[in-house]
């Protein structure tokens, strides 16, 4: 029962708009310190913040945090993502065994695309850091 609250509650926070996002203007340039970045307690353990757009209802761009070691419930997405490992060691497993999965370090790329099964997970001692952008809502599902 409490798995199934935590992933009600995940569920709402991932796809919950950030007060902080702003529209996007494809004609403007855009400069984003770090620094300038809010971030969200979605829940106990994710932490996100907006780079552009807004997540819960546009195309967006999302800076991420995870603590060490932890690894989200296999999950789907109804648009596809593409992320990228600013720090910490990342895997995203689209099977149920992590140690499958390749270790991706600072500067690595993945890809999800709409619909595929999957978790994420930092699977280093220290926090993970990462971004993350998709061309619509970004929504969580988890997977049976």
């Amino acid at each position: 029962m409490k798995r199934l609250i935590a992933l009600a509650a995940l569920a709402t926070a991932l796809g919950t708009s950030s007060a902080t996002a702003q529209s996007f203007d494809p004609n403007a340039p855009v400069v984003k310190p770090a620094q300038t970045v809010t971030y969200q307690n979605l829940n106990e353990a994710i932490r996100m913040g907006a780079g552009f757009g807004d997540r819960g209802a546009t195309a967006h761009g999302t800076f991420g945090t995870f603590p060490a070691n932890f690894i989200t419930p296999h999950h789907t997405h109804s648009t596809a993502y593409h992320g990228v490992v600013i720090e910490g060691v990342m895997t995203n497993p689209f099977n149920e065994d992590p140690a499958d999965s390749p270790r991706m370090a600072a500067g690595s790329y993945w890809y999800v695309p709409a619909g595929a099964a999957q978790a994420t997970a930092c699977v280093s001692d220290v926090p993970c850091k990462f971004y993350f952008h998709a061309d619509g809502a970004f929504d969580f599902h988890p997977a049976e």
